[in-house]
């Protein structure tokens, strides 16, 4: 069985247990779900979609969307999701790239994205955030009966652009076995089963949101209560019917901003799980003292799906991402000579397993520079491997600073900066510097609230930093730049304080 629309649904045609809730009170079960999968395989097919076709998405979160994924994945056409936030400069590359056969769109877009579609031969088609628009309507006049695609597990069930913060955006080909070996592995490391009852708030367009959350409970035959995005309020009136949450850190910290937050609202859950960007600390020992649960902190990319996470039983350490995953292999590199680094010592992180992606869409030589010759896939995140064999995320590669020809990394600097009475968070990055080529440099975040000064930055970390590790200077704002999925995007930072040192 190697399609993963099988692997996730195939047990469950005529099934009357609750598949989706979503607001106003629509409701799914599982029978009816993959009854309409069908449906909307037939539209796509009617449309000219055949195997191995991508089909472009760029539509709000609705049950029809999450749908039309997984009718993607039975016609066996190769799913692209596409951030809602992209404009058309964006679009225009994604589409002339991937050269769908379809791109769906929400209807007030239409005229835009028909004319970049037009560029490769690629029809349209629409859905809004209600789920309703000319692919809704041909979908409710088909059959439920569709003949799932027999694909080989190598073939490709989605490609998913990486964010391209430096060069072009590059497309993660995942193949179906990807898919269904990193689900089978997540819904037995993270103990769901169809008992479970999943706040789904995350996006779509992203591999936490739809590859994990939604991915999880479907095999695991739980329920989804399908919300359009994150609401602090909403999810707190339905955490008596839920036992689980996946989240980014903004959801943690918001969370922990509403009064409702207690032991006895979280009393039924039993498990919240954070990824996509790095958990405070202070965060994780925050949450566990107001709800008396500890977030399950894990570890994954676009490129790989889930590689690593704090154990479902056991220690979840704040500040790591826990261990390798069963069948996943993670060492850390020196990251000019490749050699093994023991543990203790910061490196390039490489992972090896079945969840690891095939390559980069039409980029051969990329692809090429990015494995090892023994199959190993370089991250670009630097980590280290504690001595009881936690795995700490470090930061990105490009992120290392080199001043005057030494290393700092900034998350050191950036702990001892956090901790300080009345900083929110900080982000160190290095800026160009004619002397030292890079000078490292701290931007705090403050939240609009008085915060200690530059001099006492400085003065508190003289005694626990080398020099050439401190900051030369420190800088404030309100708040840190950050992506849809939570991630401070240091990049902006960067490109925003170039000249300091002119």
């Amino acid at each position: 069985m190697s399609n993963l629309f099988e692997v996730c649904l195939d047990d469950k045609a005529g099934s009357d247990r609750l598949a989706l809730e979503a607001p106003g009170g629509a409701r799914l079960t599982y029978g009816a779900l993959v009854e309409e999968t069908g449906r909307m395989a037939n539209a796509l097919a009617a449309l000219g979609v055949r195997p191995g076709d991508r089909v472009a998405v760029q539509v709000e979160k609705s049950t029809r969307n999450l749908i039309l994924y997984l009718a993607s994945l039975r016609l066996g056409a190769v799913y692209l999701p596409l951030n809602t936030a992209y404009t058309l400069a964006e679009l225009d590359y994604f589409i002339g790239d991937a050269e769908p056969a379809l791109v769906v769109c929400d209807p007030a877009a239409r005229a835009g994205v028909e004319a970049l579609a037009a560029k490769v031969g690629a029809k349209t088609a629409t859905l809004d955030p209600a789920g309703e628009g000319s692919l809704a309507d041909l979908a409710r006049g088909q059959p439920a009966e569709f003949a799932t695609a027999d694909l080989a597990g190598d073939a490709l069930a989605a490609i998913v652009y990486t964010s391209g913060t430096t060069g072009r955006s590059k497309g993660a080909m995942l193949s179906h076995d990807n898919l269904a070996s990193n689900v089978r592995t997540l819904v037995q490391a993270w103990r769901f089963t169809p008992d479970d009852v999943l706040i789904h708030a995350l996006p779509i367009y992203h591999v936490h949101g739809l590859f994990v959350a939604t991915n999880v409970l479907l095999m695991a035959g739980g329920t989804m209560l399908f919300l359009p995005g994150f609401d602090a309020d909403a999810i707190l009136g339905l955490m008596p019917r839920a036992t689980a949450l996946m989240g980014v850190p903004t959801f943690y910290t918001r969370l922990l901003k509403t009064p409702g937050l207690t032991r006895e609202a979280a009393a039924g859950m039993r498990l919240f799980v954070s990824g996509s960007a790095p958990l405070l600390a202070e965060t994780h020992r925050e949450w566990e003292d107001r709800t008396g649960h500890a977030i399950l902190e894990r570890y994954g990319m676009t490129e790989t799906g889930m590689n690593v996470s704090n154990p479902y039983d056991g220690e979840r350490r704040p500040g790591t991402v826990g261990f390798p995953l069963p069948g996943v292999e993670i060492r850390i590199v020196d990251p000019e000579t490749s050699a093994a680094l023991p543990a203790g010592e910061i490196g390039m992180i490489e992972v090896r397993g079945p969840n690891v992606f095939s390559g980069y869409w039409r980029m051969p030589e990329k692809t090429a520079q990015e494995f090892r010759p023994d199959g190993f896939f370089i991250t670009g995140d630097l980590g280290v491997i504690d001595k009881d064999g936690y795995v700490c995320i470090v930061g990105r590669g490009k992120d290392l600073i080199i001043t005057g020809g030494l290393n700092v990394y900034p998350i050191e600097v950036e702990a001892l900066i956090d901790a300080l009475p009345g900083v929110v968070e900080s982000a160190v990055v290095g800026l160009p510097h004619e002397d030292f080529g890079e000078a490292v440099t701290a931007v705090v975040a403050t939240g609009g609230k008085s915060a200690p000064s530059e001099a006492e930055v400085l003065a508190a970390l003289e005694h626990q930093l080398a020099g050439f590790k401190r900051p030369k200077r420190v800088l404030f704002v309100d708040e840190l730049p950050r992506n849809t999925m939570g991630k401070v995007q240091k990049a902006a930072l960067r490109e925003r304080f170039a000249e300091l040192y002119a």
